[in-house]
């Protein structure tokens, strides 16, 4: 896996420029419009989809009389979460995903509490409708916010979400992110980047669709409700 400095030597060579060779120099102009294009593809990739690569799990347990959550106290690197991947252990509760401003509203005002547990993500808490009962333990998934390795001579360390490092390493397939700089640096430039959008754009839908499974197996014997979308959990027990 090569760097994002070495990457980014590779584009130089291919649209004929002069290749950074410190892309956090505070007095090179081309250096600081490599590492802004670094950037900008790397978020770009980031907020496209899913990507397995980014998919962690994470969980937390209720505290007695409490129904907000801050995020970032059990999952610092939270960038958004998985649907339909929220479970309870210990318990038969159910428990659904995100649910809408208009549906919150609907449910706190308009209708009688009901058992199941419903939440929202709001300003990076978990806020529950209802107060949960103490001591359950909520496993989801969710997608990082990480996108490169702390890189190094012979090692690969700790995720991070921005680069800092001429050493660091794109989580993301090396070929994506060498596509996704070309054509942003000849659209900076202002050359045709028509051809070159369109190839990076098409590889990235193939990757994306190849590295994702073809289906979820369900493992609950359940399936979606109209509605709100609940889902009825087959809970398991705790190991």
């Amino acid at each position: 896996m090569k760097n994002i400095l070495g990457i980014c030597q590779d584009v130089a060579a291919l649209v004929a420029t002069q290749p950074p060779q410190d892309l956090f120099s505070p007095s090179s102009q081309q250096e600081a419009v490599f590492l802004s294009l670094v950037k900008d593809t790397l978020d770009s990739l980031l907020r496209y989809g899913d990507w397995p690569e980014l998919t962690r799990e994470g969980y937390f347990v209720t505290r007695q009389g409490c129904r907000d959550y801050l995020i970032a106290d059990f999952c610092p690197d939270f960038y958004c979460l998985l649907n339909n991947t929220v479970y309870i252990k210990d318990s038969s509760e159910k428990i659904i995903g995100a649910i809408t401003p208009e549906q919150w509203m609907q449910e706190k005002y308009l209708c009688c509490p009901s058992l199941n547990l419903k939440f929202k993500i709001q300003g990076g808490f978990i806020k529950f409708l209802t107060t949960p009962p103490q001591d359950l333990k909520i496993v989801f998934q969710y997608r990082s916010n990480a996108t490169v390795l702390e890189g190094g001579k012979n090692f690969v360390g700790q995720e991070k979400p921005v680069v800092t490092s001429n050493t660091d390493i794109p989580i993301f397939d090396e070929f994506l992110v060498r596509k996704g700089l070309i054509w942003r640096w000849l659209k900076r430039n202002g050359m045709d980047y028509a051809e070159e959008y369109n190839e990076y754009e098409k590889n990235l839908r193939r990757y994306f669709a190849a590295d994702l499974a073809v289906g979820d197996i369900s493992l609950t014997g359940n399936m979606f409700k109209s509605g709100l979308g609940e889902v009825n959990i087959h809970v398991a027990t705790t190991d």
